[in-house]
Parts: structure tokens; C-alpha cells; sequence
């Protein structure tokens, strides 16, 4: 039985809506696959599964058809795309949650093309619940066991962040995440994460700051 034009319009506009909320919080987050990529994958993957529907409809009982097998290949091939978002650095690799996110995406886009709706909107909102929460949980848990935080207060003044940065990896000590955040007209207070280190490194890592002209005070916090 072949599917009515406004069936077919609600599973198309339902795997946009889907496939845009799970693309809306990775845009937010500044992830590789943002926003239109996860509706074009949501919605790709729905065309495709309602492409198998119609095509075994088309063809049922004139000839074997198994309406599985070209939805079986968006599983495969969307790691194609997946690979794409991993980025490399150092020892350390990014993009994998971003890849995930757009391989379920793919298969919500499945399940609204094959009409199975309730699946899809739970799985959409779950995913979403998934990406937010557990995402501070896992920040929270990551800087607790492996980053500090250092509080300088410099000069705001052009070129100051460059002098931290650099005199910081002259010290091999990378910079994960920084904040800012202005205390007045001429000072900045800027929050870095860096990699754990002990009482002695941190009194180092004083030392070489204050040198630079502009850093009035070098804080930091231990357990």
C-alpha cells in the first residue's frame, strides 16, 4: 500500500524537526556537524527508508524484495561522515560524540521514514538528554580528576593572552579550555584549564607569569 502525499509529507517534516534539535545543541556547542547536517542526515535517512517502502510496494509480489537492505547500507555508509567530525590532536581525540550523534541520527531518520514515530520522538529527546546533561556530568568528572583551573589577572591590554600562552607551552603545559571575564576598565581575569599539577609546578608556573609584564596575580585551586 502505497503511502498518502500528506504521510509522506509529515515523515519528511518530522525528520527535520528531529534531526534539528540534536543538530541545534551541537551548533551551540561549536561542534564539527552542527545544525544542517543532522537535518540532512535525519531527513536523508527517512527518504531513503520511505524510497525501500515504496519500492516494495511497487514490486511486491511481482518479484523478491527485501525492503531492508537499502536502509541497511545508511548504517554503514553514515561512517563515512562520522569519520569526518574526529579530529586528531596530540594524544587526544574529539569529534567522536558529534559522530555518534549523527549515526543516531541516521537511524531516528529510519524509523520516522518507516513510521514508527513514538520510537523516534523518544529517541530524539533521550539523545537530547544524553548530549546536555550528561555532558556537564562528564565535564564536571573530567576536571575534577584531570584539570585545574589557574585564575590570572593581567593587564587589558592587547597581545597579553599571546605572552600566557606561549609562556605556558615553553613549559609543555597545554591549555584545554579559558575563560574571561573583566574586573574593570584595565584588568581582565582570565581562567585557564590546564592539566593537574602539584604545589611545586604551580609555584613554576607563578614564577615564569609574573615575569610577564601586565600579570598582577597567579592563583590556583588544590583538593
Amino acid at each position: 500500500m502505497l503511502l498518502s502525499n500528506a504521510e509522506l509529507t509529515i515523515r519528511l517534516v518530522l525528520s527535520l524537526v528531529l534531526g534539528g534539535i540534536i543538530g541545534l545543541e551541537r551548533e551551540t556547542t561549536n561542534k564539527p556537524a552542527g545544525f544542517r547536517t543532522h537535518i540532512l542526515v535525519c531527513m536523508g535517512s527517512a527518504v531513503i527508508m520511505l524510497t525501500s517502502i515504496f519500492i516494495f510496494s511497487q514490486f511486491q509480489g511481482k518479484t523478491n524484495v527485501d525492503p531492508t537492505r537499502i536502509p541497511a547500507q545508511v548504517v554503514s555508509g553514515i561512517g563515512f561522515l562520522g569519520a569526518g567530525t574526529i579530529i586528531r590532536e596530540g594524544a587526544s581525540v574529539k569529534g567522536l560524540t558529534t559522530a555518534a550523534s549523527l549515526w543516531a541520527v541516521s537511524a531516528i531518520g529510519l524509523a520516522i521514514g518507516a513510521g514508527f514515530y513514538y520510537g523516534a520522538t523518544l529517541a530524539t529527546f533521550m539523545m537530547l538528554l544524553t548530549l546536555m546533561t550528561f555532558n556537564k556530568l562528564d565535564q564536571l568528572i573530567l576536571k575534577k580528576r584531570f584539570l585545574q583551573m589557574l585564575f590570572v589577572v593581567i593587564d587589558d591590554s592587547p597581545g597579553q593572552l599571546g605572552k600566557i600562552g606561549s609562556c605556558l607551552g615553553e613549559m609543555n603545559i597545554s591549555i584545554r579550555n579559558i575563560k574571561m571575564e573583566s574586573l574593570d576598565e584595565n584588568r581582565l581575569m582570565i581562567t585557564l584549564m590546564i592539566p593537574k599539577i602539584n604545589r611545586l609546578e604551580f609555584e613554576e608556573i607563578k614564577q615564569k607569569l609574573q615575569e610577564i609584564g601586565g600579570v598582577y596575580e597567579v592563583n590556583t585551586e588544590f583538593d
